[in-house]
């Protein structure tokens, strides 16, 4: 009697098979898709299923992994968080470089000993001086020696204009001093011989009302021993030689400074014809008025100072006074001439004259 058919059963999973002690034993690894097949192409529905179908690793043999400590879990996530790049964000809204969690506090290093001021400026002048190039060096000193040259010559011209007329001053008020000190003593002096005198020596003082001016004159017109020292100098020497003032008729030039060593005649540009010009001796006061001026004339025209100076006004010989100075001002270029004419010869016991009485 034939057999009834069977009805078809569903397919089996197939087992994992056993190793010792009843342990599954690991699946060997799938193979590459395709391979052993002819053609090397699996279709996907085969390769999903045998994906499904093989087992899982088990699990290592030993005892279970502790949990991570907290300590642990705060390192990790120290050592895993992203370095945090400023970007742009909307106000109000945190950056999206800015992490999620919040990094634990590192523990701070010691702060480092703050150097020295003078430290710190040694180090930068070090370095100035590394990079600084031979244009700036040479720049540098060129500089320093402008400044030094120039306190220099600024301290010469405060030599010139101010300090030699405090020593020219205090030289003149002496000699002033020593020649009126005699005349109190009685001291004569042949006064009428003009050879009495030596070069250097005072034998009169020179009054100028109007400038204020009281000066020593002495004999000789050397700049060392007379005029640098403040005084006024008589034209004593040949070929320039002139007249005393007690001569019966001639000439009485003088010349003193207009600038520097006590300027005596620095503003004689400003007297005026009558203007007094007082010379005082020992026993007389010769009393001049201001006749003419010469503002300018070379220093080769000693005509000025003859018996009958050349445009000075004076026709015949008479009893004359020439001051004379240099100009311009600060130069010695020229030479700036003033004329005057004796009007009165004062003996001293009659008293002072009235133009240094007022």
């Amino acid at each position: 009697m034939p057999r009834p058919p069977r009805a078809p059963q569903a397919p089996q999973a197939p087992q994992a098979p056993q190793g010792r002690h009843g342990r599954p034993r690991t699946a060997p690894a799938a193979p590459a898709p395709g391979a052993g097949v002819p053609g090397g192409a699996l279709d996907d529905e085969t390769v999903a299923l045998r994906q499904v179908t093989l087992p899982a690793d088990p699990p290592p043999a030993g005892p279970p992994a502790e949990p991570p400590s907290d300590e642990t879990m705060t390192l990790r996530q120290v050592r895993d968080v992203p370095p945090v790049r400023p970007g742009p964000a909307a106000d109000g809204a945190p950056s999206a470089a800015e992490p999620t969690a919040e990094p634990t506090a590192e523990p701070t290093a010691e702060p480092a000993v703050a150097p020295s001021d003078g430290g710190r400026a040694a180090r930068r002048r070090a370095q100035r001086a590394r990079q600084e190039s031979p244009m700036v060096v040479a720049s540098r000193v060129l500089g320093e020696l402008f400044i030094t040259l120039g306190v220099v010559m600024l301290l010469f011209v405060s030599y010139q204009l101010w300090w030699t007329n405090v020593i020219a001053d205090r030289q003149a008020g002496s000699e002033t001093k020593k020649l009126e000190q005699q005349w109190q003593d009685g001291e004569k002096s042949d006064e009428r011989d003009p050879g009495a005198f030596s070069a250097g020596q005072g034998f009169a003082i020179m009054h100028i009302p109007k400038l204020d001016v009281k000066v020593p004159i002495a004999e000789g017109t050397e700049e060392d021993g007379v005029l640098d020292r403040g005084m006024v100098g008589h034209y004593s020497d040949e070929p320039l030689k002139t007249a005393m003032p007690w001569d019966e008729q001639g000439n009485f030039a003088v010349a003193g400074h207009r600038n520097t060593h006590g300027e005596p005649f620095r503003y004689i540009n400003k007297l005026d014809k009558g203007d007094p010009i007082v010379v005082e001796t020992q026993d007389t006061y010769y009393i001049y008025e201001m006749a003419s001026r010469l503002d300018s004339t070379p220093p080769s025209n000693v005509g000025v100072i003859g018996p009958v100076p050349p445009g000075s006004g004076f026709t015949e010989p008479g009893r004359y006074i020439t001051l004379t100075t240099c100009t311009p001002e600060f130069t010695s270029k020229y030479r700036m001439i003033v004329w005057g004419r004796m009007v009165e010869e004062r003996p001293r016991s009659e008293g002072k004259p009235d133009a240094l009485v007022r």
